[in-house]
């Protein structure tokens, strides 16, 4: 660092940073800092690079843990940056690319520092480390001013205020990454966080007056997806000033800051994340998702996700004022579009999740447009290939998919809107087939997946409850939809048999077992099952007794199958549910047999839509109606926070915490 460009190799040995770190106290005001401030720096691009940068970083900086209490340099710089903030918004104005980019340097420098701090010490010697304050001789009994509160709100101010221009991009961005560093202290504990002085800062100090504006800010940035400036992009031409300072960016922070590469998801198969496209739309997503997720107190309500779930939309010219603090207007239709387009990584699934669960005006809009497949096929394309997403995205998906069947409204609509050749759905050419035909096949397909693989009675509950909550609206499904319903049930009636098979032999060998050997619970297995097996009966005469003349194709499966249904007519657990199909078995066999043997199938799909309309639909059994509505979990942080934070661990490339360090989520999580 300093007057020249520098590597990473060159960090561990320079001087102007030896010399920051040393045993010297350096005041705010020496030459010293425009000297330090003066490099180029290419930010590494992957995973590897980044480690050594963190590990080259990280002799000096353990330096400055040691000597910081006795010189005061780390907040000398810290206010080196803030004056330097004040002339920022007018500096953008005027093209002083130079000024930004001194005040980029000095706070990525303080990132970098920050990092280590954060990682090394608890909050409250972080806090001693920003109290020193040099005195003037003769002079007792000041208080040091808050300057880690003074850095907080500054970068805050400077995300809300400064221009999104290619100048300063890269200032932006280190913004965004810094709170992210001071936020990640949560990573190195395993229990979630309540109180902490950071979060006081953000949530009640004079950052609280900016709640919406951040919050605004944040999802812009993340609706605009602006990409990072060129590679190479010459902000100034290399010379050499009169005092001997090198303004050069050529091929440095300019360009190498901004190219961001990803160390993929927590677990054994990481999701692919994409911050190369824009990482400050991905950055400031992730800080969103953070804030929003801090822990709330009952004086202390989180302001950030009081914001999330009041705003509205600016097209919305009847919305009343809104008496929740921190609401705000935002253009839902820009939204909208950036959501659907961007459902590939994690954290716009979980914003997606988060804003359909919290936010009345999002989900109303949603619910309202006429374009929903632009919105559901992202989403059926993550369950689809569930095998290559880590579980937390399954889940989401999954539940964004329930939020949404909750609405008799989507249930009909899904089945109006008809598709053409869905590429990436390989079990079978599909040239033409309704949405909601296409979200039973995906859905079955999950459970399929479930009961095979990782076995999640969560997963399963949720999967069979949002085909519940369709079952009533199902229209026309196409005949694959149909089978594969029939296909479903076959699978679970003979996994039945096979646990009912077990438990028998288990509860006949274990009257000679040893007595402390233990004995396999095929009784709860048997449960389960049986609990399923249920919902899918439930399901198949929800829609025999509502929607029987619209699905032709399933009456089909069902008369093709009949046998599977034989063995649960006299069970105890399905004897009530069991009237309904019965008796449309029998109605429609009689009607086959009436018409002679030998039928094309064209021929039995027509005795089946005649047979529809003289079904005597009075004699059906009535059962209550198939609902089924999301509820979060009780303490849902303790799910949301350790997902949020392996989010910002996995997709920012330029952050590289040692995994030996995180407490809060295990490796193989996810």
């Amino acid at each position: 660092m300093g007057a020249n460009s520098s590597s990473t190799a060159d960090i561990a040995s320079n001087d102007y940073l030896k010399r920051l770190a040393g045993t010297e106290s350096i005041s705010e005001n020496d030459p010293f800092w425009n000297q330090l401030l003066s490099f180029t720096f290419t930010t590494p691009t992957n995973g590897a690079d980044t480690r050594l940068l963190e590990e080259a970083t990280l002799p000096i900086s353990k330096l400055l843990i040691e000597n910081n209490p006795c010189t005061g340099n780390l907040q000398a710089l810290v206010k080196v940056f803030l004056n330097r903030t004040n002339e920022l918004k007018i500096s953008a104005e005027c093209q002083d690319q130079l000024f930004i980019w001194q005040a980029h340097n000095a706070l990525f420098i303080i990132r970098c520092l920050l990092k280590t701090f954060v990682s090394q010490m608890p909050e409250e010697e972080l806090l001693f480390n920003f109290t020193y304050q040099e005195r003037a001789p003769l002079t007792y009994g000041s208080e040091p001013e808050d300057l880690l509160e003074g850095l907080i709100c500054s970068l805050v101010h400077l995300i809300i205020e400064m221009p999104l221009l290619d100048i300063t991009y890269s200032i932006l961005l280190e913004s965004v990454t810094t709170l992210l560093v001071l936020l990640s202290y949560q990573l190195f504990q395993k229990e979630i966080i309540r109180e902490s002085v950071i979060y006081n800062y953000l949530m009640q100090g004079q950052c609280l007056q900016n709640t919406s504006r951040t919050v605004k800010t944040l999802l812009y940035n993340f609706i605009r997806q602006e990409k990072c400036p060129p590679q190479g992009t010459q902000i100034f031409e290399q010379t050499s000033v009169g005092n001997g300072l090198l303004y050069g960016l050529a091929s440095g922070v300019a360009s190498g800051l901004w190219t961001v590469l990803t160390m993929g998801g927590v677990g054994s198969k990481p999701a692919p994340q994409e911050e190369t496209s824009s990482p400050l739309a991905n950055r400031s997503l992730l800080l969103l998702l953070v804030l929003s997720n801090l822990s709330s107190m009952p004086n202390r309500p989180n302001p950030y996700r009081q914001s999330i779930m009041s705003f509205k939309n600016t097209q919305d010219n009847t919305a009343i004022p809104s008496p929740t603090p921190h609401s705000f207007q935002i253009n839902f239709n820009s939204l909208y579009t950036a959501l659907y387009e961007q459902q590939k990584s994690d954290q716009a699934t979980l914003l997606l999740y988060t804003l359909l669960h919290q936010n009345p005006n999002v989900r109303t809009y949603v619910l309202a447009r006429t374009d929903v497949e632009n919105l559901v096929l992202p989403i059926l394309e993550i369950l689809y290939h569930v095998e290559k997403r880590n579980s937390h995205h399954v889940y989401m998906a999954l539940i964004i998919l329930l939020i949404l069947t909750e609405e008799d409204s989507f249930n009909r609509s899904v089945h109006e809107v008809i598709l053409k050749n869905i590429t990436w759905y390989a079990e079978r050419v599909l040239t033409e087939i309704s949405l909601g035909s296409l979200l039973i096949l995906v859905v079955i397909r999950t459970v399929q997946y479930n009961m095979t693989r990782t076995r999640d009675k969560y997963l399963h509950t949720n999967c069979l409850a949002a085909l519940a909550n369709m079952s009533a609206q199902f229209r026309s499904l196409h005949q694959y939809a149909a089978q594969r319903i029939i296909s479903l049930f076959a699978l679970l009636s003979k996994k039945h048999n096979k646990v009912l098979e077990q438990a028998t032999q288990s509860l006949s060998g274990s009257v000679n077992a040893e007595e402390n050997s233990p004995i396999p619970d095929h009784a709860q297995d048997l449960t389960v099952i049986e609990e399923v097996i249920r919902m899918m009966l439930e399901i198949i005469n929800s829609c025999i007794s509502s929607s029987l003349h619209h699905n032709p194709n399933l009456v089909y499966a069902l008369l093709y199958k009949r046998d599977l249904f034989e063995q649960f007519r006299t069970h105890p657990s399905f004897q009530d549910v069991m009237q309904n199909l019965d008796m449309v078995i029998s109605f429609f066999s009689h009607r086959l047999e009436q018409a002679g043997a030998d039928l094309s199938v064209e021929r039995v799909l027509e005795v089946i839509k005649q047979g529809a309309v003289a079904l005597p639909k009075d004699k059906l059994k009535k059962f209550p109606e198939l609902k089924f509505k999301y509820v979060e979990e009780d303490q849902p942080e303790e799910f949301f926070v350790p997902y949020v934070w392996s989010l910002a661990y996995n997709s920012t490339v330029e952050l590289y915490w040692n995994p030996q360090q995180v407490q809060l989520f295990t490796m193989d999580s996810g």
